[in-house]
Formats: structure tokens, C-alpha cells, sequence
């Protein structure tokens, strides 16, 4: 094989390996643009609805107690979880279910709107384990086929508000937009968030978006999903590195989250 067929080889095995890609812990303060949660490869899943039409085998693999909590209990040899002692991944996995059990998003917009008009939505979501997590506005909750919302024919006017867990407007990740491409973008990191399961204590934030409706009569989905991390919230969960706080388990221990809200199927009159 030639050099150039052996690199290409080589790349084409990297992209089919996704549990092998690193998670984004610190958000994503590079890729200031619309996602789709297929990009979150590494993280778990919330339920399983969000990999409807999957193989059974591979909807019962990206489940949280799978892809995640089950190497905390194994904690194999070389991984950060075989530095905890056995109480102290009880308390990790612990920390974590109760992160999971808070974190909420939902999606607040008008049952009906008029073709082509300016409405406001608005996304709150509750915990996550911070410090950085993101939400995005999507057609649907499949996390490997949900799209940008505009490819339902919303239009994002203009800067995302974003509102931090203290009451105050955010403009860190905006801000990084790039001056001279438009600032209407579908998704933003959220900084500053908390948990603390012990004492049963979530973070509460929101994103206020302005969306130009369809231009055609009809029906439009709108949803939210919500991207975070659990470990560096909970007990024993985080470590420091080089490059500053990071999971107990690394970049590749799936302890990243997607959760979609409802959809809600909107009137375009």
C-alpha cells in the first residue's frame, strides 16, 4: 500500500472509532457556529427515545449505566477511576445519577405564529455539572439525525441572549463570533454553572433567542437539546491537569450528556 493509501486508510478508521473521540469538558470556545448533537459522540444518552430506528444493541450501548457508569464500577486498570477507592466511586456515581436526575431543558414559543414573523422563544434548563455546558435549538430529538433549526425554516435574528446561572447576561461565548459573519446562531455555551448533589443544589439558566418564522403555511418542529457534563460536579469527579480542570475519567469516558426537550409542533399561518 502506498503512503498516501495507508494515511487514508488510517483516517477512515479514526472517524469509525467514536468512542475514541474526546469529549468538550471546557465547552466549546472555538466552534462558535450551529451544531447537531451527532457531533457529542462520546457522550451517553438520556433515554432512549433519542436513538429511535438504531439497532437494539447499539441504543443499549450509549445508555448512561452502560457507557458510563459501568466503567466507573469496573474501574479498570489505568483509568482515573482505579485511583478512587470503592467508596469513593460509590459517591462519584452517586453525585452523577443525581446531576442526571436534575438536569431539565425545555422550550418556551408560541403554539402559532404568522408566516414570516419575528417571535421570541426562550430555552431554560436546569443543571448540568458545569462549569460549561451548551444548548441548541433543533427539529427533533434524534441525536444522530436531529438538524439545526433552520433547516426547519427558522431564522435566528440576530445575538442569542444568553442568561447565566446569576441573572446576568452572558456575551462570552458570542462574543467570539467572528466581526463580520452574521450573529444569528442556534447555539451557545453557557458558562458559570454549579451542582452540588449533596446538598441538592442545580443550577437554573436560560437563552433567548429571536426567530424569523417559516415563510410557508403549515406545521414547523422546534426543540432544544441540552449538552453537559456530569463528573466535575459531583464527588472524587474532576482532577487537575495542564490544561486545567478536567473528569475523573477523561475525555473519552462518556460522561458527557445529551438530553433533548419535548418538540413542540408549532402553526406557521
Amino acid at each position: 500500500m502506498s503512503r498516501s493509501g495507508l494515511l487514508c486508510s488510517l483516517a477512515v478508521l479514526a472517524l469509525s472509532l467514536p468512542a475514541d473521540v474526546s469529549a468538550y469538558p471546557g465547552g466549546t470556545p472555538g466552534y462558535v457556529t450551529d451544531v447537531a448533537p451527532f457531533c457529542a459522540g462520546c457522550h451517553s444518552s438520556a433515554d432512549t427515545a433519542q436513538l429511535a430506528g438504531a439497532p437494539p444493541q447499539r441504543v443499549e450501548a450509549e445508555q448512561i449505566a452502560n457507557k458510563h457508569l459501568a466503567r466507573v464500577r469496573e474501574a479498570r486498570e489505568g483509568s482515573g477511576y482505579a485511583k478512587l477507592s470503592e467508596a469513593q466511586r460509590t459517591d462519584l456515581i452517586a453525585g452523577i445519577q443525581a446531576i442526571d436526575a436534575a438536569s431539565q431543558v425545555k422550550v418556551i414559543a408560541p403554539s402559532k405564529v404568522a408566516a414570516g414573523s419575528i417571535i421570541e422563544v426562550t430555552v431554560e434548563a436546569t443543571g448540568g455539572g458545569g462549569p460549561v455546558v451548551g444548548l441548541a435549538l433543533v427539529d427533533a430529538n434524534s441525536r444522530w439525525q436531529a438538524r439545526p433549526a433552520a433547516a426547519a425554516g427558522w431564522q435566528v435574528v440576530g445575538r442569542p441572549r444568553v442568561i447565566g446561572p446569576d441573572g446576568a447576561d452572558q456575551t462570552t461565548f458570542t462574543d467570539r463570533r467572528a466581526a463580520g459573519l452574521a450573529p444569528g446562531i442556534s447555539y451557545v455555551n453557557i458558562y458559570g454553572v454549579k451542582a452540588d448533589p449533596a446538598k441538592g443544589r442545580f443550577d437554573k439558566f436560560r437563552v433567548i433567542w429571536q426567530l424569523r418564522a417559516p415563510s410557508q403555511a403549515g406545521s414547523a418542529s422546534l426543540g432544544a437539546v441540552f449538552l453537559f457534563g456530569t463528573e466535575k460536579g459531583a464527588p472524587f469527579g474532576s482532577v487537575e491537569t495542564v490544561r486545567g480542570r478536567a473528569p475523573v475519567g477523561g475525555g473519552t469516558a462518556a460522561s458527557g450528556r445529551v438530553k433533548f426537550s419535548d418538540i413542540l409542533s408549532i402553526t406557521v399561518e
